[in-house]
């Protein structure tokens, strides 16, 4: 079934994290990268309590609610070993007593830590794909979910990311959080990777309010984040795509001195995916002039923390920061 993003009472919703997020301010963050004392706000979206938080917890609210609406006693969705979405969809089916069926690409010798270890803890099954592009996981989704049918189980296949036009209400929600909570905030930074969370933002607070940082989880984010959104294909949204460097899963130099330089200034943990290439995007907008000193910045923190002990090339540069002491 479908739900339009203009209907807002067309869907079920079920409560599962807790809200709103605190906003709190990032004064030693702010001026390090060139802005005043009081224009940086981190929304701690890391903070939404259920399996470890992070973002995908709003999107999965309405996927989830839907799904119990129609029925299911089976959840399945997809993505990457290391996949957030997916370790909060485990956790949402743990709570709510559902199975859970969590297709991801590659294979059973993956490194069994980080997102992987929770996966299993929380008691989901996992379905290797093996190594195949969006489609072909897909297409592996679809047949375990007929799998499941024929054990006599109602299974619903939650989309990539928790990323649709139902699954971005959530971050709607989120949006109008921050109008209240910072009414005069002018720039929302935050990751870009299946789009939904991004198209919530710019629903709630406009396209020219949030900067998206493209993470590399799609070859071209931007039209996910417009059908999402409901925008025409000439909605112009702001996105940096300078932060990907050699593709999704790798470690670049930006990402690594962001992860330092919020550890050392803010205290706050990111991962090498998601929130450090957000950070990082957020210092290059600063450095070139698209954000400026004296706007009220917010930067979204999407959460992901397990996620940097199951990268094996974020680890070690995390190991190797550590210095001995000498007297």
């Amino acid at each position: 079934m479908m739900y339009a993003m203009s209907d807002p009472h067309s869907a079920p919703h079920m409560e599962l994290a807790t809200f709103p997020t605190p906003v709190e301010p990032a004064p030693r963050l702010a001026t390090a990268i060139g802005l005043g004392p009081d224009d940086l706000w981190i929304k701690r979206d890391d903070l939404t309590g259920l399996g470890g938080g992070g973002n995908k917890i709003r999107k999965l609210e309405w996927t989830v609610g839907a799904a119990l609406a129609e029925g299911a006693d089976t959840l399945v969705t997809t993505g990457a070993p290391q996949s957030n979405h997916a370790r909060l969809t485990a956790a949402a089916g743990a709570r709510l007593g559902l199975d859970v069926v969590l297709v991801l690409r590659g294979s059973p010798d993956a490194s069994h830590s980080g997102n992987l270890a929770l996966d299993g803890l929380f008691g989901a099954r996992i379905a290797w794909a093996g190594d195949v592009d969006q489609a072909g996981l897909d297409e592996a989704a679809a047949e375990v979910c007929g799998q499941v049918r024929k054990t006599g189980a109602r299974p619903a296949l939650i989309p990539f990311g928790g990323s649709s036009a139902l699954g971005a209400r959530g971050y709607v929600r989120c949006g109008e959080e921050l109008r209240r909570q910072l009414p005069d905030l002018r720039t929302v930074v935050v990751a870009l990777g299946s789009g939904g969370t991004m198209a919530g933002l710019v629903v709630a607070l406009g396209a020219e309010t949030v900067l998206g940082v493209d993470v590399g989880a799609l070859p071209e984010p931007a039209p996910a984040v417009r059908e999402f959104a409901g925008l025409p294909p000439s909605e112009v949204l702001r996105v940096r795509h300078d932060q990907i460097g050699d593709g999704y899963g790798t470690l670049t130099a930006a990402t690594a001195a962001a992860l330092t330089l919020a550890a050392r200034t803010a205290g706050l943990v990111l991962d090498p995916t998601y929130t450090g290439r957000a950070m990082a995007g957020l210092i290059a907008a600063v450095r070139d002039g698209d954000i400026r000193p004296g706007e009220r910045t917010v930067y979204v923190h999407t959460g992901g923390l397990p996620g940097l002990f199951g990268h094996a090339e974020g680890v070690a540069f995390a190991e190797g920061q550590v210095v001995p002491y000498e007297a």
